[in-house]
Order: structure tokens, then sequence, then C-alpha cells
């Protein structure tokens, strides 16, 4: 295998992991809108959708279920007074660390299950992972 073939399979391996735990725990919808505003900080509802690859009305939805949770808040943006900007609560932030610790349960019992699989195969992957995003974050293609 290339290491274009092996890149290429780390991608799509690490999307089926993340599909696959998403359908094991059955995550609330709102989980990747309260991680990027975790990763980003404040956004509009347009800047989540366009990160998200949404509609801004279905970003406009799913941001409103989650102000009625007590998980964000929506406030007016300084910046565009036509828009509002989304903020995580106190609320939100403990919610998406008990959701990080549910799925950090669940994948590591699925490596101690695993036959040929170690922690410090984990670790590897992580670092892996880590230092790519980190490398993408730094040339601005997250």
């Amino acid at each position: 295998m290339t290491e274009a073939d092996l890149a290429g399979d780390l991608v799509v391996h690490a999307a089926r992991l993340v599909r696959a735990v998403r359908r094991d725990l059955e995550l609330p919808a709102g989980t990747r809108i309260l991680s990027l505003l975790d990763e980003h900080g404040p956004l509009g509802v347009t800047t989540l959708a366009d990160l998200d690859r949404s509609s801004q009305p279905t970003m406009s939805g799913a941001v409103a279920q989650l102000v009625e949770l007590g998980w964000v808040t929506k406030s007016p943006n300084p910046a565009d007074a036509r828009g509002a900007l989304v903020a995580l609560t106190d609320v939100g932030r403990t919610g998406l660390r008990r959701i990080r610790r549910s799925i950090g349960d669940h994948v590591a019992a699925l490596v101690a299950d695993h036959p040929r699989l170690t922690t410090e195969d984990l670790g590897t992957a992580v670092a892996v992972l880590e230092a790519l995003v980190s490398t993408s974050l730094e040339k601005g293609t997250s």
C-alpha cells in the first residue's frame, strides 16, 4: 500500500468509527454543534451551518432545540445586527464533557475487547490524528 492509500484508509476508518460510536451510543443530535462551539467559540448560525455543511434553516432549528435544553444561548451579534451569536452555556459544556466521556469509555472498551489492540496502539492512533489535525489547523484547512 502507498502512503496515500494508507492516509485515505485512515480517514475512511476514522469516519466509520465516529458513525459507529454515534449509532452505538445514540448521541444527541446537537453533539456536533456543541463540539464546533467548543472548538471555535461563539459563532453565528450561518457560520455554524457552513462548518457543519448543513443549511442555515436546518442549523437554526438545531440551535433552537439546544437553546430550549439550555445547552447554548443566542445573543445579538455585535458584528452583524441581523444575526445572532450562538455560545455554549455551562450546562452545554458539562453535557459535552459527559458525551465525550461516554465516547471515550465506549472506544476504550472496544480496544480492550479487541484481541490484537493495546493501549499503546490507541495512543499511537491518537497521536497521529492529533498531529494531522494540528497541521491542518496551522495551514488553515480545517
